[in-house]
């Protein structure tokens, strides 16, 4: 028995011991780093809001936060036929918006503090360049890459966003 327990204590004092703990201590941290990172992009909880353009109601999920807003559509593979969102820039500005870590194509309407669609235009999946609005929006719409044109939805129409938009 002191012989094993000899045994014990050199292999703990040992090198190759050593390594071994901090390789496992390693890849419990990063895969507990990694968890909290997709546990974020999967657990963000987006607001609904609707709003109403041509007689109609859309229930979008509503970024009217930073970091919804930095999150918006990421990390997602499909979004259904009437599913969008809604981003609320707090103040009007010329916005902007690119497709990082985005895996759909979307189309973005930019819509001024007063519901006028400025623009419609059309962004392409992972694409980093900066699509913006060509006058100052409150808001933009995001919707699967042809929505707009299918529902006759275009620049110049008015959408109706309720003026208390917090939840």
């Amino acid at each position: 028995m002191q012989k094993t327990v000899i045994y014990v204590s050199n292999f703990l004092k040992s090198s190759k011991f050593m390594s071994m703990l901090r390789l496992t201590s390693l890849v419990f941290i990063l895969a507990f780093f990694s968890s909290l990172t997709f546990a974020n992009q999967a657990d963000s909880v987006f607001p609904e809001i609707q709003v109403k353009v041509k007689q109609q109601v859309f229930t979008l999920e509503y970024a009217d936060t930073f970091e919804l807003r930095a999150q918006g559509l990421m990390h997602r593979e499909e979004i259904c036929n009437n599913c969008g969102m809604l981003f609320n820039f707090e103040q009007s500005r010329r916005a902007g918006m690119w497709m990082k870590n985005t895996l759909i194509p979307l189309d973005v309407a930019f819509i001024r503090a007063d519901g006028k669609i400025t623009d419609i235009k059309a962004m392409q999946p992972h694409d980093l360049t900066t699509t913006g609005s060509s006058e100052r929006v409150l808001y933009a719409w995001e919707m699967n890459q042809g929505w707009f044109a299918k529902n006759q939805v275009k620049v110049g129409d008015t959408v109706v966003i309720p003026l208390n938009t917090k939840p």
